[in-house]
């Protein structure tokens, strides 16, 4: 830490690295002087600077926020109704396309402005208006995809193919989709009828949620039934009057169980009641596959998922199964093998009885722990928060030629909230903003998070820099011991920051195609990417050191280790989601569907003659196929596959080399959502992807 003095001398952070050439704990000494520097430096100045390029407001109160969601509101009417008018013997993009991106460009910083507050204000006054101003402004929305008006005049303009440039075509034809996967397309009944079903989808959603959320069934264990129990986790639970400890069917409770009790009959016990939670949620979740077929047909798709694939870049279900089937079919070796260990440790431990699917997590568990011998509770103490900040900003920075500057006095919402420039490396030009709300304190969201606030974009001939925040709940300083990150947060660190780097780099001319507003299946790729520099050694001596004495890094044995057990039985891990997602599929691309023997007919087949655990009813407690990723349960694999290839072929042996990095920023990240993703890759890649590289990867870390 520098001295007080020298502290104030500085009116400017600069977070910038150039080269690798220095020694590491050389290298690690000016990196955690920069960040700490100036992460942890209080502003002494209460004068706040504008903020040029941004139209993001951060200090609004509770009746500001509420006046602007309605100026909001007002603002988009108008200029709906204004295209609303237009003749359509008279649409040109000057009158119809073009206010419509603009407003896009314009209020999106402004709408953020007005609902960010809800994750991360201390004010609960502020946090009420924030959440009524998004419900008015999502109503507003709500009603202007039902513009029949609006949406006449955009198709007849779209029917002129009068394009200005192929983004400006990309832009037409989506709003035109997005009308008419709304139903605008449709007859007035049928409009009605879609409306209907889309209500009562929305309320049978957040039924099976609210379920789930509502289940407080418990069990009693003895302490001889929790045996392996760490002690501070027995003392944890609440205690019955039968002097039996309660133990819950949340995951909290559930995971540790399953994974350290030794003996096998309580591990059973609890994994075969929570997989039987919330039976009434079978019946909520065939009536909600039956309305969502509904709709798709009104839409004019065979079913929901051909609907939800439509604009995504797997495209159609077909490609969903055979993804889905050539990955389990080509892991199916490896799964074999480690199947064998477990039935083997399980048969030292517990004799001959028999291996179901409720062992997987207790004996994966045991091998790790005796194979990779990994303390995670002492690994944590490498890495302060402080220092795994400024690795990952040096990594960007080589990679993708970044410079973070900080901005001393900002207008922030919170003391321990800071702002950066982000900007070219070589060229000096701004290119977008981070605001850095990381350490945890009480109210705000408690998960680390990516959030937009502003999109790049072109506005009026000029460009709209982007601005981004990134939420954490990370540890602070206690009695001058820096906060340790555990390492599952360092990764979650890696993920969320190619997000920022992506949102900043984003390059699109149309506010709709950038920042991180782009194809799902498409979106995660980048942030599947960089999480492998969390197991390669290069960067992880960059973003550990000894809290101590932060020039001891971590040693590359432990790196190796940290790298087997990534992988560490993946091919079991990965065919067990594959099932899930199989199960997702197909509930969404057939019509009745017996979900319960869909699930026993599944179970043995891609987890090779595993049967399900009885008396289990997975269909009744499987959320993702509730709300957020019906039909598209696949898609974290699909990034994950992708991720592999790109870092296998082009960044395995650049881990920090610029010129890869800055082909990737340029041929990936900046094009935004404007370009179809397939062509994206294969234009970085030079060929088409493949999944052999992700294959490749379980197979030679694996047994």
């Amino acid at each position: 830490m520098e001295g007080e003095e020298s502290k104030k001398k500085k009116n400017v952070n600069i977070i910038a690295f150039t080269g690798v050439g220095v020694g590491v704990a050389a290298l690690l000494a000016i990196a955690v002087n920069f960040v700490v520097t100036s992460i942890n430096t209080h502003k002494k100045n209460s004068r706040k600077k504008v903020l040029p390029g941004s139209n993001v407001n951060v200090s609004l109160s509770a009746s500001e926020i509420l006046r602007l969601a309605d100026h909001i509101v007002a603002k988009s009417k108008e200029v709906h109704d204004a295209v609303a008018l237009v003749p359509l013997d008279k649409v040109a993009y000057s009158n119809v396309i073009m206010p419509l991106a603009e407003l896009e460009a314009k209020q999106f910083p402004l709408v953020q402005s007005c609902i960010f507050f809800r994750w991360v204000s201390t004010s609960e006054d502020v946090k009420k208006a924030s959440a009524e101003a998004e419900k008015r402004i999502d109503a507003h929305i709500s009603s202007c995809s039902n513009r029949e008006d609006v949406y006449r005049v955009i198709k007849a303009f779209a029917a002129r193919a009068e394009w200005m440039d192929l983004e400006a075509k990309q832009y037409t034809k989506s709003l035109v989709r997005d009308f008419e996967r709304n139903g605008l397309n449709l007859t007035s009944t049928k409009r009605e009828q879609l409306q209907h079903l889309k209500e009562q989808i929305d309320d049978l959603s957040m039924q099976y949620i609210q379920n789930l959320n509502d289940d407080t069934e418990s069990l009693l264990f003895s302490e001889s039934e929790l045996v392996g129990l760490p002690m501070e986790f027995l003392k944890s639970l609440e205690k019955a009057d039968i002097g039996k400890f309660k133990v819950s069917l949340r995951s909290h409770h559930v995971s540790p169980i399953v994974e350290l009790c030794k003996v096998g009959s309580t591990r059973r016990i609890v994994a075969t009641a929570y997989g039987r939670r919330c039976e009434i949620n079978l019946s909520v979740l065939q009536n909600l596959v039956e309305l969502r077929h509904k709709c798709s047909r009104l839409l004019g798709h065979a079913n929901y998922a051909d609907y939800i694939l439509d604009i995504r870049m797997a495209n159609s279900s077909q490609k969903v199964f055979e993804f889905l089937e050539e990955l389990s079919n080509r892991l199916t070796s490896l799964a074999s093998r480690e199947l064998s260990v477990l039935k083997e440790l399980k048969k030292k431990e517990e004799g001959d009885s028999p291996f179901g699917v409720e062992d997987l997590p207790y004996y994966v568990k045991r091998y790790e722990d005796q194979e990779h011998n990994l303390d995670f509770g002492a690994l944590k103490e490498y890495f302060p928060v402080n220092l795994v900040l400024s690795g990952i900003f040096k990594i960007c920075q080589d990679l993708f030629g970044l410079r973070y500057e900080e901005i001393p006095d900002a207008d922030v919402w919170h003391p321990r909230v800071h702002l950066y420039s982000i900007s070219d490396l070589s060229s000096g030009e701004i290119l977008g903003y981070i605001y850095l709300d990381l350490y945890s304190r009480e109210g705000k969201y408690a998960h680390t998070c990516v959030v937009p606030l502003q999109n790049g974009s072109f506005v009026n001939g000029a460009r709209q820099i982007a601005v981004v925040l990134l939420i954490s709940q990370l540890p602070t300083e206690v009695d001058g011991r820096p906060g340790l990150l555990p390492f599952s947060e360092v990764v979650n660190l890696f993920h969320e920051f190619a997000h920022v780097v992506h949102h900043i780099c984003n390059l699109s001319s149309f506010a709709r195609f950038s920042g991180l507003r782009i194809d799902p299946d498409f979106l995660e790729i980048p942030a599947k990417l960089l999480e492998n520099w969390c197991y390669e050694s290069i960067p992880l001596k960059l973003v550990s050191g000894f809290h101590q004495d932060i020039t001891k890094p971590i040693k590359d044995e432990v790196c190796e280790k940290l790298k087997r057990w990534r992988h560490s039985f993946s091919a079991l891990k990965l065919k067990q989601e594959v099932l899930y997602c199989l199960f997702d599929q197909i509930i969404h691309t057939t019509e009745n569907v017996d979900m319960v023997g869909l699930f026993k007919h599944l179970h043995p087949q891609i987890m090779l003659g595993l049967p399900m655990l009885e008396g289990t009813n997975p269909a009744s407690c499987f959320p993702r196929t509730a709300l957020g990723y019906e039909a598209a349960c696949y898609s974290r694999i699909w990034s994950e596959v992708l991720a592999a290839d790109i870092f296998s072929s082009r960044f395995h042996h650049n881990l920090l080399d610029e010129h890869v990095g800055m082909q990737f920023r340029s041929k990936v990240l900046a094009q935004g959502g404007s370009k179809d993703p397939h062509k994206i890759l294969s234009d970085f890649l030079g060929r088409e992807p493949s999944i052999q590289a992700f294959i490749d990867s379980r197979t030679v870390l694996g047994l």
